[in-house]
């Protein structure tokens, strides 16, 4: 992930995990830990996403939080909510090859939106590991897209 760059315009919070995580290879960043107003701290694990921009070409990188099912992990297009797709999101429904990093682990994978039963159950197992997605839902009239990636080669 040499050539690719942070996404424009992250919280700030996102910059720091995802330097932190870049700078030390994947050894500090896997798990992050969250402090957020009026919940308790929670440890999740995130990976690092890196997707080809729709319009630019330029490759970017976006930290996210993860699950796992089988040999796939999985990510949400949350946005925290906002009424618009997140832009990795659109990235992917433009180009579906990434790349991910996993703690020190960095992988090829085919990106697809999950439908039907295996969203609603990877969507589940989503609540557990993030509890908040289910307020973001809630703040949206989209569906919010739970994003399947495909390990390849």
């Amino acid at each position: 992930m040499t050539e690719t760059k942070l996404a424009p315009n992250m919280p700030d919070w996102m910059v720091e995990h995802a330097n932190r995580y870049l700078s030390s290879g994947g050894a500090d960043g896997h798990m992050y830990t969250i402090n957020q107003p009026d919940r308790p701290t929670m440890t999740v694990a995130s990976l690092l996403l890196s997707t080809t921009g729709r319009k630019s070409g330029t490759k970017f990188i976006f930290p996210l939080f993860y699950g796992r099912e089988g040999d796939s992990y999985f990510i949400v297009a949350s946005k925290g909510g906002a009424p618009k797709h997140p832009g990795w999101y659109r990235n992917i429904l433009a180009d579906p090859n990434v790349e991910i990093q996993v703690a020190t682990r960095k992988m090829r994978a085919k990106a697809r939106t999950a439908k039907g039963e295996e969203r609603q159950r990877l969507w589940k197992k989503a609540l557990e590991f993030w509890p908040p997605y289910a307020d973001y839902q809630r703040k949206t009239t989209r569906e919010i897209p739970v994003v399947v990636l495909d390990l390849v080669g």
